[in-house]
Order: C-alpha cells, then sequence, then structure tokens
C-alpha cells in the first residue's frame, strides 16, 4: 500500500472527491484510533458521506451570505440610476469617493477580523454576526440626507462587511482537502455572481416603488434588500457548523476523519496547533511568495474592479435605465458558469498556471472593442466576457495561497485577509478611472497594463515555487532546510508535500 500511495503522490492527477490521498506513513502515524481499524475502502466511503453532509450544512449558507454580501455592497451603483446622485447633489467625482470609501474601512479591518476567527470556536455565528450588522447599516442608508452622510455609512459599512470574504475562505479551506476546495471557491464565486445577476433585476423591480409612500426607489433598495440580509442573516447563524474537531453536527467519528483529512495533507487542522496568532502573522509577512501573490491580486483586483462600474458600463450602450440593469445579468449568469468550469478543471488536473494565463489573455483581447468601436454588439459581446475574464483568476489565486501557505492554521488565516485587504487597495484607485464615457480609455488601458503585469509576476511566482520544489526532492538537508525556513514545515516534508498546481 505504501508504495501505491507514494505513486500516488507523484501523480499530478487528483483523486476523487472525498477520497484521502497521499497516505503515507507519517500520515499513518497521526491517525486516530478510531480510524485506524478501519479499511481503506471503509474510510473512503465515510469520507465521500461526510464531503456530502458539510456540503449541504455550507455551500448553501455561505452562498446566500456571499450573494447578500456583494448585493449590499454594490447596490450604489444601482441607485446611481435611480437618481441618489441628484438627491445628495453629488458630483461624479465624489460618487466615485463614495463607491470607494467602502474599501477604506473593508480592507484594513480584513486582517485582525481573520485573525480572530482563527480563535473563535463557533466561526459561522460570528460570520453571521457581522451578517446582521452590515444589513442593519446597509438598510440605514435609505435614511442618508447628504454626501458626508453617505460617506459615513459606506466606511461603516466597509468595517462590517470585512469579517465575509476572508473568513469564508479561511472557513473552507478548514473543511475542504486540496481536491476537493477549488470548487467550493468557485461556489462562492458563483454565488457572487447572482449576486451580481439577480441584484440588477432585484433593483429594477424594487426600483419601480420610486415614489411610493414619499420614499425614492434607491431609498426602497437599500431598506428592502438590508432587511433581507438582517434576516437571513440570523437564518444562517443557526445553521453554520463550527470548526471540524468542535463541530455539533457530526458523530466523534465524523469529526476524526474530518480533522485527519486536513492533517494529512498539510500536517495540522483547526484546534490542533498551539501556535500563537501573533507569530503565525508574522510568518506570514516574512514570505516572499505572499508578497508576490499580494501584488498578483491587486492586479487581478484593479481587473475585477468593473464590477463596481457595470451598471454604468452597461448604460453606456445608451439604453433605458431598467434596460441597463436588465442587461447586467447574463454577463453574471455566464461567468458563473464558466467558474465552475474552470474550478473543476482546476481540481481534476491539479493545475493553476496556465488557466491564469488563460483568463489573462481573454481579459487583455476584450478590453480593446469598448475603446475601439461603438458598435453595440461588440462592446456588449466584450462585456459579455469581461467578468469572468477579470475576476477568473481570483478564484485560482485563492485556491494558491490556502494550499501552498497552508501550516500554520494562522499563517494561512492572516495570508488570506493579507492578500485580500492589501490586493484590494486597487479598488480604491481603481474608482476613478471609470470616466471620458462611452469609451472609458483610462479605465480600459489602465488595466490592460495590468494584465501584463499579473502575467509576468505570476511567472515569477511560478518559478520560486518550481525552485523550492526542486530543493524538496534533492534531498540534501541543507537545500531543505533553505524550504523549511521560507515556510515548509518538517511535518510537511515527512509527508512529502510539495507545490502543486504550477
Amino acid at each position: 500500500m505504501a508504495a501505491a500511495t507514494s505513486a500516488s503522490a507523484e501523480d499530478n492527477i487528483s483523486s476523487a472527491e472525498g477520497q484521502v490521498v497521499d497516505v503515507t506513513s507519517a500520515a499513518y502515524r497521526r491517525m486516530p484510533e478510531s480510524i485506524r481499524n478501519l479499511s481503506d475502502t471503509e474510510v473512503k466511503r465515510l469520507s465521500g458521506k461526510l464531503v456530502r453532509k458539510i456540503d449541504l450544512y455550507i455551500l448553501p449558507t455561505i452562498g446566500i451570505l456571499y450573494i447578500l454580501n456583494y448585493i449590499d455592497r454594490q447596490n450604489l451603483a444601482a441607485a446611481k440610476l435611480q437618481g441618489i446622485m441628484e438627491d445628495l447633489n453629488m458630483t461624479t467625482q465624489q460618487f466615485a469617493t463614495a463607491i470607494s470609501i467602502l474599501f477604506v474601512g473593508y480592507l484594513p479591518f480584513q486582517i485582525p477580523s481573520n485573525l480572530i476567527i482563527t480563535k473563535v470556536s463557533r466561526p459561522g455565528m460570528y460570520i453571521c454576526c457581522a451578517v446582521v450588522i452590515w444589513g442593519s447599516i446597509s438598510a440605514s442608508t435609505a435614511a442618508v440626507k447628504s454626501y458626508s452622510q453617505l460617506l459615513a455609512v459606506r466606511a461603516t459599512l466597509g468595517v462590517a462587511e470585512a469579517v465575509f470574504f476572508p473568513g469564508a475562505i479561511y472557513y473552507l479551506s478548514a473543511w475542504y482537502t486540496k481536491v476537493e476546495l477549488g470548487k467550493r471557491i468557485a461556489g462562492l464565486y458563483i454565488a457572487q455572481q447572482v449576486g451580481n445577476a439577480f441584484g440588477g433585476l432585484f433593483a429594477a423591480a424594487i426600483l419601480q416603488l420610486d415614489g411610493t409612500h414619499n420614499i425614492a426607489g434607491w431609498q426602497w433598495l437599500f431598506i428592502i434588500e438590508g432587511s433581507a440580509t438582517v434576516g437571513l442573516g440570523v437564518i444562517c447563524a443557526c445553521i453554520m457548523p463550527e470548526f471540524p474537531h468542535n463541530s455539533r453536527i457530526l458523530s466523534q467519528l465524523e469529526r476524526d476523519i474530518a480533522v485527519w483529512r486536513i492533517e494529512s495533507e498539510a500536517g495540522a487542522a483547526e484546534g490542533t496547533e498551539e501556535e500563537s496568532t501573533m507569530r503565525g502573522f508574522g510568518k506570514a509577512l516574512c514570505d516572499p511568495k505572499l508578497l508576490l501573490l499580494i501584488f498578483c491580486n491587486m492586479l487581478s483586483q484593479a481587473q475585477g474592479s468593473i464590477a463596481n462600474y457595470f451598471p454604468t458600463l452597461v448604460a453606456s450602450l445608451n439604453f433605458s435605465r431598467t434596460m441597463s440593469l436588465l442587461l447586467t445579468a447574463p454577463p453574471y449568469i455566464l461567468a458563473g458558469m464558466v467558474y465552475y468550469g474552470i474550478m473543476f478543471y482546476s481540481d481534476h488536473k491539479n493545475t493553476v498556471y496556465p488557466l491564469i494565463l488563460m483568463c489573462i489573455s481573454i481579459a487583455v483581447c476584450m478590453y480593446i472593442p469598448p475603446m475601439a468601436t461603438l458598435n453595440v454588439g461588440a462592446r456588449y459581446f466584450s462585456m459579455m466576457i469581461l467578468p469572468f475574464a477579470s475576476v477568473g483568476p481570483q478564484l485560482l489565486l485563492y485556491k494558491t495561497i490556502n494550499l501552498h501557505l497552508a501550516r500554520p492554521t494562522s499563517k494561512r488565516a492572516a495570508a488570506s485577509a493579507l492578500v485580500n485587504a492589501i490586493g484590494g487597495t486597487s479598488n480604491i484607485w481603481a474608482s476613478y478611472l471609470y470616466y471620458e464615457k462611452p469609451h472609458f480609455y483610462a479605465a480600459f488601458g489602465t488595466l490592460m497594463g495590468c494584465a501584463f503585469l499579473f502575467a509576468a509576476t505570476i511567472t515569477v511566482y511560478r518559478w520560486l515555487i518550481l525552485r523550492e520544489n526542486g530543493r524538496l526532492d534533492s534531498g540534501d538537508p541543507e537545500k531543505i532546510a533553505k524550504v523549511i525556513k521560507g515556510g515548509v514545515t518538517e511535518e510537511m516534508v515527512q509527508l512529502n508535500w510539495r507545490y502543486e498546481m504550477y
């Protein structure tokens, strides 16, 4: 059996979901007593059953919350089409500031939040409390009477929403193995696209209430969507499970299997390490791989900034306000389907790098039509493609972060938050690029430059980790010591762990 599993470790093709891979002797020594007496077939069967069970609890709740997260974050763009700028006497520059100021609160608070989530025993409750808070803040946007009040509400909303996305990515990585994580991250982004697509449809419907009870349509938008977020946040708090080691929805045997599935890959799981949170944070900051991934995400987030202005881009096609909102739905629906296809292929073939380059190449080509022509068909075709081509690499980056920076668990949590927080700063300055319609030369020209730089940076990252793998393969203690210094633990070396997917 050892020979077979060793061969499997060298194979770049992933195993089926729910199966535990790379069962080396080191992994076997860490196996709980409750599992050691079971046959391989029985362990695989129980593991597959466990995955289906946690999918049933985790994916729908996380997906619903992310839909709410994105709708509440993006509804200001929809409100622009219904007169919020006129009612609050805002200029185009002030509206851009109102969009970007959310990230002033959103970005820095992600890091402490993700460090906290590694220490709380009920991460689901922690996330859902934040959902209720941001829903309340979003609903209160309907009460603002001036530009300065809108800025204050948006900044506060960013602080509350900072908990969710990096926390959700870390939470998923605590439950799923490397051959399962990609599709679950894709599920999260598919929920984002549902939020984008149906957010526009809901906005178009809600905005028809304009003037009802002397309340403007954009005010109804914030009231209804914010109230829905509060209610669903309370419901989801009763459903989301804890970490694998203390989950109340699992039996003791299921908890043992859930923990061991993660330990057998990375050498440790949530609740099994005693390293301090700040030490893990320090290790994350000292890892050069993380710095490259942060820069990659900055460039990718800049490309993804089109989501903040997508209704405006579609409106440049000169359709009515309602039709512009409706036309935002098809590109996001397509993006959701493509995301799943990309991550399914990534999990199945255990690859990331070629897929990132593919998305970048498509995005570069699609930036050209809006700058080069006024033909409505050509421009809308590029807008159909751009959401998945611009945002797709982010899914692959988050998968990379959680598998390449796995240990200690506090380092993984800090790395996920740092990449999203610092990388997300691009959303602040990118908000000021979307002017001079209909061609938006500054925006699309800048995004094209970001795409080329992104391709170069991820190639450097690939070279770095392939060098690290070469050192691990050499068997030379001095070279292996250099890799350990760079972030790989001795337990991971014993498990024949390698940087994969590149």
